[in-house]
């Protein structure tokens, strides 16, 4: 990808939700002396909401997708996903940033990306064909700097809302007037999608969340942007490895978050610095996990996410090793979740 991409969680919440149906199946039952009856159950079941569109960022199966790109496909929309994140470069892209996609391929292990092969019509169709949508991808900083218009075209043709950046480049982010730098450029780039008829995003990789020089650089974004032009892709596992309390930045901004890559932690870890290289990112993998089977309190921090206004809940995992297997479990987790 250009630019690169609680407490324990018990399995309470899935019980408490088989117990319930078993309920309602019999006809009514007497506690603590009040007439409990199915249509009351209905009625408290009301007050919370599901995921409808379970989405999945296509990072997370590059290789598969490269060795079978229609089967894949196949697989998400028969397990069920209805969202689908694409990572560039694309065709659109500048050659700068498939300069850099090139640099990356040996590490990485896959060389596909974008539309695998197709155009942007012709991917847009093998994803009807199936069901499945695109909300957003994720675009190279000089691609957004230069080519904005071409973005915009391709990202009307499949439907999409959102362009963004994976992450801010190591050496545009060294210091305070970097961040400053970048602030007030995400909001030209915004402007820019905005006048293009899209939005534009920042996805955050888990650096900027620690002090420099007194001062929090992802707070100094959040602050120097325009909530009007600059949105925001929340990843739940980097924030917390980058040290932050993801509940205290939805509640602090709402409207600002519209994108959420959900993915788990196997224990509460974070950077072994500020988490601002490539090399700390990886050394945290490891840790990496399909939603719902770590020790993230994923109902508690989604329900304050879909408060906020998320309105995109993406799965992500960028170590699977069972590609199925993983599928389908974040799916079924996510898509049973029930939020307040």
């Amino acid at each position: 990808m250009v630019g690169y991409k609680k407490c324990l969680l018990t399995n309470s919440n899935y019980f408490d939700m088989i117990n319930r149906r078993k309920f309602i199946k019999s006809s009514a039952t007497v506690a603590g002396g009040t007439l409990i009856t199915p249509s009351i159950l209905a009625a408290s079941d009301r007050g919370r909401s599901e995921i409808k569109k379970v989405g999945l960022q296509l990072w997370s199966i590059a290789k598969t997708l490269e060795k079978d790109l229609t089967g894949s496909l196949d697989l998400l929309s028969q397990i069920g996903y209805k969202e689908l994140e694409l990572y560039g470069p694309y065709p659109f892209s500048t050659e700068k940033d498939k300069a850099t996609w090139q640099n990356i391929i040996p590490m990485v292990g896959f060389s596909q990306s974008g539309y695998y092969g197709h155009t942007a019509k012709e991917f847009r169709q093998l994803l009807e064909d199936r069901g499945l949508t695109t909300p957003s991808m994720h675009v190279g900083l000089d691609t957004l700097r230069n080519k904005m218009g071409e973005t915009a075209e391709a990202a009307h043709i499949l439907g999409q809302q959102y362009a963004g950046i994976a992450s801010i480049p190591e050496g545009e982010r060294s210091n305070l007037d970097g961040y400053k730098r970048m602030a007030d450029e995400f909001n030209e780039i915004g402007a820019k999608a905005k006048t293009n008829g899209i939005r534009f995003m920042y996805h955050n990789h888990g650096y900027g969340l620690k002090e420099i020089d007194g001062v929090i650089p992802f707070d100094l974004i959040l602050e120097r942007t325009d909530p009007a032009l600059v949105f925001f892709e929340m990843d739940i596992f980097w924030t917390i490895a980058g040290g932050a309390d993801p509940i205290k930045y939805l509640d602090a901004n709402p409207g600002r978050y519209k994108l959420m890559h959900v993915k788990d932690m196997t224990k509460q870890v974070r950077f072994s610095g500020d988490g601002g290289n490539p090399q700390q990112w990886v050394e945290l993998f490891p840790y990496i996990t399909d939603a719902g089977s770590g020790v993230l309190d994923f109902k508690t921090i989604l329900s304050h996410a879909k408060k906020s206004g998320v309105d995109h809940f993406i799965l992500e995992n960028d170590a699977i090793t069972d590609p199925k297997k993983s599928l389908e479990n974040g799916y079924k987790f996510l898509s049973s979740l029930k939020l307040t």
